[in-house]
């Protein structure tokens, strides 16, 4: 066979590409190889580069790079990398230096002037931005980033990491991440050839490092980007932007090229703004702007325009607007509510810019001031922007309908083929349509041309479908979704063709029959016969048959010239199968007629102790030739019993000149030693022959799971207890998971030990293994499968272990969980100990305890002990956390310390009844002795309860009283150490009523009244008295004043000949006295004669001419697309409106139709085309006069000139 041509392989990894740059400016050259010691080479013009002034050549692992500096027009050569055996050619490009830059360097004079501006103006920024110093775009690092990623911008295929970084010191669990495009696009579904995403953590400094990494940049990864990151109940989020920028362009001058941002052209007269421009201008006038001030950029101008703060105006329509964004799950309902200012509002609610009616989808309700919208059973369509219209002002909001996870309801199952077969993995997701990506060891699979590998849908299965499995498919495939992720292994195994017969040597005599046969493992193997090298062709004597597995050649009547070697090649395999035909010529001699018996025994079969061995189930036919004259007769014995002729089993028959021996599907009782025996009247002959009988081995016992890892277990069997008469050579073994019914191969050649480790599970999935014992027939039957098992990996070892608290006889320790526990559950912690100087480590409990902390007793005082912790799950300890240093059993003096909270360092105030429960916490070793103390004076037990305890105190009144109000004081006393803390209690209640309400004085409709402040103030100061007053006919009570801070005061506005009496409440901050004090007088108001004038009016004339209050606004709209324009008019009498378009009357006009409400005017124009533009103008007449209004509208085709499809402005700069 030719040898396969050798597909060149490139040594580079990036390679450098073509580059324009200015003259004057710096160029840097850029390429990867694939191993990190290669030798590169750069070249100029066929001609090596070495470092110096004009070139920087420098290598940094597997990077490279060459940079030219100064660059004139002398440097536009083509250059070359050179690695191995791989050479890639670039190109650089000069252009001139553009007359641009003059004005451009201008401004930034302008600006170097005004050093006092504390921000430069919106285009003084982008200058600063295009002489390379980026604004500061760094975020506030607030909740759980330490670094957030910031926003960022590349070309059109080139590569770009983001970086997030958190802290996990203060976090007791792995924070998960999350990726988003826009607005719920997650990322993790689309990892593949163009994205990757990757975390990394630093045990040293606790910081998980997380990676977005876009490679090959397309123009759509253009956008706004989010990073979630959680961890238990905290939550962070970071927003930011992705700018892909157009690959350079061969020819021409692009401005991008020179500054690589946007640019701006400034205008020679130095006082003009653009940005003041763009802000005041109309958004049809924004490509007219751009040209004239050189804006290459109008898109991201725009932006930028959109993010300038603006002072935001009060709105006088609504009260409360809606949120800036809502979000509900696919099926839900959600609620729009906003709150407007006047309760008698009519409102509209607008979906993408369209009016929503009522229906049993969208549901209005007004209750008072609140305005609702109700919104059942959300759809994808619902997706969109709201908008809620009150007269001339909007509240705009977003929602966001977001689709249930799509989770894998039927997991893939590992497969094991063979080279060529076919192969389907299928799995079944929870909803119909959905889509999946398929993985192989985490690279994305792809439709490629080949076809080599096909994705199927039916409703909620899919099928990935390899055609023609090869060694190459081999691996790990992954299934993904948004909601879940399954995986399986698959195998593939060549196709060894096995012999199971091989052709045997033959001795045949004229006229007789030869048959070659042998059996091989595939059925659709052919082959071809050869004799002595030359083929076999088929003919009236020879016969060539293909029956299954079986190849057979017939010679009938063989002849001498049939002698010689034969030989059969099946197809496509390197080997061959060889016998030898030999041909025996019969001599006739003259034979005696009394000849004694001969036995001529010569059985290839037969081994050098006269054993033949027979395959169980095979047939054994022994043939022996036999002479004597006359014909002897023969007798087949087996030990004491007689082998007859007959039809059963183990038979024998005799012909002419031979005996035949027969076993039909041999049995391992039918070994043992066969006797032939012929005799005739001339003698008699005798031969043994010794048959065993072989088989395959009986089933091994069942295997036992020694040991498990992460993805591997130790699995042990006992040899089985008969081994088929032949020794075993091996075993195989196969493992499946527990709810597949699939059994993988694990090996393909026998394994000759009993002990084995299966490797590449998946961790938390169960298995179930069995074994295969095999000898020189074959394989036995499989072993029973073994107990289930999850391989897991222990935990990492328990963190923080340290002491909490020792004594004379006990140690308290406590530490935190592993950081990495796996899929198996955590069954606890085991705590040891040892005496210094000895190796023995000593359980503290018996048993494990799934708690994080633990008080061991029991301990000998003195004793100077080393402690450690380790975790334990299914597969067994982890690594042991030890103390830093042995500790010593004694208990530590500590001074006596009391820690008094800080709402009892200021007057504790309780009202009278309440309960008082303070507990104060203290530190102290031994246990200090606590004594609490008021005014000075021990505290009685039935005054009020305390409790205390080793680390703290309790002090407790059930029912407060007035006379519970004093200082406490609490002491620690340890032996000659003290301390003391001082607590304020002031229990107060309700004032008594005043005294002494008098009316002092009577005027007019006044009356002027004086108290005195109450004798009991409740324990507090009196912040008020609330007045009150009422007639004595009715004696209703109505307050003159609330919470009035003097003793004396003035009630006014009282009715002419009424009698008034007046009450006083005192208020303290638990409230009002509960009696008042009441005046023992009343005060009767004297009437006083008044004369009634009625006012007089002067008739007014309200006419007016017409006005328009509101002009119409010259508009540019999209043709195809119903538009409105609207005015306002007043005049009384209503004035006639009429409408013209070109000074015609369109009021009989079907494609318009006129509105008037409460004196707005609107014209609606139903889908206009371009011949709709023109000068629209609106005439109001009454009696009184008329008044016009006229407005321009422009009819825009939907794809613009100089527009892309997407609606992308783009400008041609000439020179």
């Amino acid at each position: 066979m030719p040898e396969p041509v050798k597909k060149t392989v490139s040594a580079f990894a990036k390679k450098p590409k073509t580059q324009e740059a200015q003259e004057g400016s710096s160029v840097l050259f850029e390429a990867e190889t694939e191993k990190p010691d290669a030798k590169v080479k750069w070249q100029c013009n066929s001609n090596d580069i070495a470092s110096g002034d004009k070139y920087s050549i420098t290598a940094d692992g597997k990077k490279h790079s060459l940079a030219l500096k100064a660059i004139t027009k002398e440097d536009a050569n083509v250059y070359a990398v050179i690695a191995g055996g791989s050479k890639v050619k670039f190109d650089l490009k000069t252009l001139p230096l553009r007359p641009l830059l003059r004005p451009l360097l201008m401004l930034l004079l302008r600006l170097q002037q005004h050093p006092l501006r504390t921000s430069p103006p919106p285009q003084h920024r982008m200058l600063l931005q295009l002489t390379g110093q980026p604004p500061d775009t760094r975020q506030d690092l607030t909740g759980l980033f330490t670094e957030k990623p910031q926003s960022g911008e590349v070309t059109v295929g080139g590569n770009i990491t983001f970086v997030a970084k958190v802290n996990a010191d203060s976090l007791l669990k792995k924070p998960t991440i999350k990726w988003f495009k826009g607005k719920w696009m997650d990322l993790a579904s689309k990892c593949g050839k163009h994205l990757q995403l990757k975390e990394t953590y630093d045990r040293s400094s606790k910081f998980y490092t997380f990676e977005m990494q876009v490679i090959e940049a397309k123009p759509n990864f253009a956008g706004a980007y989010r990073c979630e990151v959680a961890s238990r109940d905290k939550f962070d989020s970071c927003n930011f932007d992705l700018a892909i920028h157009d690959a350079q362009a061969t020819e021409g001058f692009d401005i991008r090229t020179a500054f690589r941002r946007t640019a701006v052209q400034v205008n020679a007269e130095p006082d003009k703004d653009v940005w003041d421009v763009l802000s005041q201008a109309p958004p049809s006038e924004y490509e007219k702007i751009a040209f004239q001030h050189g804006l290459t950029d109008l898109r991201g101008m725009l932006k930028r325009l959109k993010k300038m703060k603006k002072e935001e105006k009060k709105s006088e329509a609504f009260l409360k607007k809606l949120d800036p964004a809502y979000q509900v799950a696919k099926g839900n309902k959600i609620k729009l509510a906003i709150e407007v200012a006047n309760e008698d509002a009519e409102v509209k609610w607008l979906k993408n810019g369209q009016e929503i009616k009522p229906s049993a989808r969208y549901i209005f309700e007004s209750v008072g001031n609140m305005r609702y919208l109700t919104i059942n059973h959300c759809s994808l369509a619902d997706d969109a922007a709201y908008c809620c219209v009150v007269g001339e002002e909007k509240s705009t909001t977003e929602l966001f309908v977001k689709e249930p996870p799509i989770e894998i309801v039927k997991n893939l199952e590992d497969q094991m083929v063979m080279k060529g077969e076919r192969v389907e993995l299928e799995c079944e997701v929870s909803e119909e349509g959905a889509n999946v990506k398929w993985e192989k060891d985490g690279v994305e699979l792809t439709r490629d041309e080949s076809f080599k590998y096909r994705f199927k849908k039916d409703g909620c299965k899919h099928v990935l479908i390899i055609n023609e499995a090869t060694k190459e498919d081999c691996g790990h495939y992954s299934v993904k979704t948004n909601g879940g992720m399954s995986m399986a292994e698959l195998l593939v195994q060549e196709k060894d063709l096995e012999v199971y017969q091989s052709i045997a040597d033959l001795t045949v005599k004229a006229k007789d029959q030869a048959v070659f046969k042998c059996e091989v493992s595939d059925e659709s193997v052919r082959g071809t016969w050869y004799k002595n090298g030359a083929e076999v062709k088929q003919d009236a004597r020879i016969n060539i048959t293909h029956i299954g597995r079986n190849h057979k050649l017939t010679i009938d009547e063989v002849k001498p010239e049939d002698e010689g070697d034969y030989t059969f090649v099946p197809d496509g395999h390197a080997f061959n199968l060889s016998a030898k035909l030999n041909f025996i010529e019969v001599k006739i001699d003259y034979v005696p007629r009394q000849d004694p018996p001969k036995i001529h025994l010569d059985c290839t079969g037969r081994t050098a102790e006269s054993t033949i061995v027979v395959v169980a189930g095979n047939k054994l036919r022994l043939d022996v030739p036999i002479t004597g004259d006359p014909a002897p007769t023969v007798i087949w014995t087996k030990g004491e019993k007689v082998i007859t002729e007959g039809d059963s089993r183990v038979h024998v028959e005799t012909t002419k000149g031979h005996c035949i021996f027969t076993i039909e599907g041999a049995e391992r009782q039918d070994e043992g030693m066969y006797s032939v025996v012929v005799r005739n009247p001339a003698g008699e002959d005798t031969a043994d022959i010794n048959v065993k009988v072989v088989d395959v081995p009986d089933p091994p016992q069942a295997p036992r799971i020694l040991s498990v890892g992460e993805d591997s277990c130790v699995v042990q069997w006992d040899p089985p207890l008969f081994d088929g008469g032949q020794p075993v050579i091996g075993y195989v073994m196969e493992r499946k998971k527990k709810k597949s019914y699939r059994w993988m191969r694990l090996n393909f050649d026998p394994y000759s030990e009993t002990t084995y480790e299966a490797k590449r599970m998946i961790e938390g999935m169960e298995y179930e293994m069995r074994v295969y014992a095999v000898n020189a027939i074959g394989m036995s039957r499989h072993s029973p499968a073994s107990q289930p098992f999850v391989p897991v990996a222990p935990t990492s070892q328990p963190i923080g272990l340290c002491l909490d608290d020792v004594s004379d006889t006990s140690i308290s320790l406590k530490w935190r969980p592993p950081e990495r526990i796996g899929t198996a559950e955590l069954e606890g912690y085991g705590v040891e100990y040892c005496k210094e100087g000895t190796d023995e480590w000593i359980p503290a409990p018996q048993g494990l305890t799934d708690r994080t902390s633990m008080v061991i007793k029991n301990l000998t005082t003195g004793d100077k002990l080393q402690f450690r912790v380790r975790a334990y799950n299914m597969a067994g300890p982890s690594a042991p956390t030890t103390l830093a240093q042995p500790v010593t059993i004694r208990e530590i003096m500590q001074r006596p310390k009391i820690w008094i909270p800080r709402n009892l360092r200021q007057t504790l105030i309780k009202t009278v009844g309440e309960s008082v429960n303070l507990v104060i916490k203290f530190q102290g070793k031994p246990r200090p002795k606590v004594t609490w103390l008021k005014d000075g004076e021990p505290l009685s037990q039935t005054f009020a309860s305390v409790r205390n305890s080793d680390v703290d105190t309790i002090f407790f009144i059930r029912n407060t009283e007035r006379k519970h109000s004093g200082k406490y004081e609490l002491q620690l006393q340890i032996e000659n150490m003290e301390d003391k803390a001082t607590i304020t209690l002031q229990v107060v209640d309700l004032p008594g009523p005043p005294e002494a309400l008098k009316i002092m004085e009577i005027w007019g409709s006044n009356v002027g009244l004086e108290w005195k402040a109450p004798k009991d103030d409740g324990n507090c100061e009196i912040t008020g008295y609330t007045i009150q007053k009422a007639e004595k006919k009715t004696m209703e009570w109505f307050t003159v004043y609330d919470n009035y801070r003097r003793t004396n005061c003035v009630a006014s506005d009282l009715i002419m000949g009424n009698d008034y009496v007046f009450r006083v409440f005192a208020i303290n901050q638990v409230g009002p006295s509960e009696e008042p004090c009441t005046s023992a007088d009343s005060a009767y108001i004297q009437k006083i004669g008044m004369e009634y004038k009625p006012p007089t009016y002067k008739d007014r004339d309200f006419s007016q001419a017409p006005k328009f209050t509101h002009p119409l606004v010259n508009r540019s709209i999209v043709a195809g697309y119903t538009t409105t324009i609207s005015c306002s008019v007043s005049g009384i009498p209503k004035p006639k409106v009429t409408w013209y378009k070109n000074k015609m009357d369109i009021s009989s006009e079907a494609k318009y139709r006129m509105l008037s409400k409460q004196g707005v005017l609107t014209l609606e124009i139903r889908k206009p085309c371009t011949f709709d533009g023109g000068m629209y103008m609106c005439k109001a007449v009454n009696n009184h006069g008329q008044d016009i209004v006229e407005c321009k509208l422009e009819v825009r085709r939907k794809y613009p000139a100089g527009s892309d499809k997407d609606g992308n402005a783009w400008v041609n700069f000439m020179d």
